[in-house]
Order: structure tokens, then sequence, then C-alpha cells
């Protein structure tokens, strides 16, 4: 029998675990022992392949101080017939490593400017053609000449 795929909402649940942990700095270890579980549980939870009890959800929102209702927010009811949904890669990427990394270094820069230059810059950077992206980047990187 083939192993059947985890559910778009353990998916989630997983995801808005993930993040409200890299968002405190917690690491999966630290939050296994907080819970009473392993790291390895609180990995397969993320991913997941394995379903939070109610139990151990009521208990995660007291250790990441959210409410219970947090693990569910910005998810759509799914459709009635069950069919699966893609998983939407901006979310994906807002709780990765780099996308919490990220996050973090562009919300703390106060000018406007400097942030609207950045954002003008990555634009450039993915609307670029392959060939040219090496020239772009060293254009934009080395320092200007004396």
């Amino acid at each position: 029998m083939a192993k059947s795929e985890p559910h778009q909402i353990d998916i989630h649940v997983g995801n808005r675990l993930r993040s409200r942990r890299l968002v405190l700095g917690l690491s999966q270890e630290k939050l296994g022992d907080r819970l009473g579980i392993t790291f390895q549980q609180i990995q397969k939870y993320e991913k997941g392949t394995n379903r939070v009890s109610a139990s151990k959800l009521q208990a995660a929102a007291v250790v990441l101080s959210v409410p219970i209702g947090y693990f569910f927010e910005d998810r759509e009811p799914q459709a009635p017939d069950g069919l699966v949904r893609e998983v939407d890669e901006i979310g994906t990427f807002l709780v990765s490593r780099d996308g919490v990394s990220l996050n973090r270094a562009f919300t703390s820069i106060k000018s406007k400017q400097v942030r609207q230059s950045i954002i003008t810059l990555t634009k450039a950077l993915a609307s670029a053609d392959d060939t040219g992206v090496q020239a772009d980047i060293e254009r934009v990187t080395s320092p200007a000449p004396l």
C-alpha cells in the first residue's frame, strides 16, 4: 500500500508552528523539550507528516504564546469535494529560515527610500536573463570608482 501524502491542513499547521518557533528563536530541540517530545517529532509536525494532537496543539499554543486559532489563520476552508490545493510558495518561503531572516533584516531598515531601492534591485535581478545576471550583480555590488 502506498504511503499517503500529508493533508494540506496538517502542512499548514506545521508551517505555522515552524514560523512561530523561528520568530521566537527556538530550536526544534528546545520546543520539543518544553512540549515533552523529541525534536524529531517536532520535525514531523512541521512537515505535516504527523498530525499534532489537540492536547499537543494546545500545549504548543501556550509555549509559543499564541491563541490556538493562530495555527489555522490564513487558511481558507478546504473545498467540500476534498480537492488538494497547491501549497502557497510565498507562505512556504516566509516560514523558511531564509524568509524569516530576510524579513527581519528588511523590516529593521528605517528608510523607506532604502527599502524601495532593495525592492527595485530584487525585481531587476529576478527579471534579468541568465546570461546577464552575473554582469548585473557585479555592476551593482562593485564599489564605485574613485
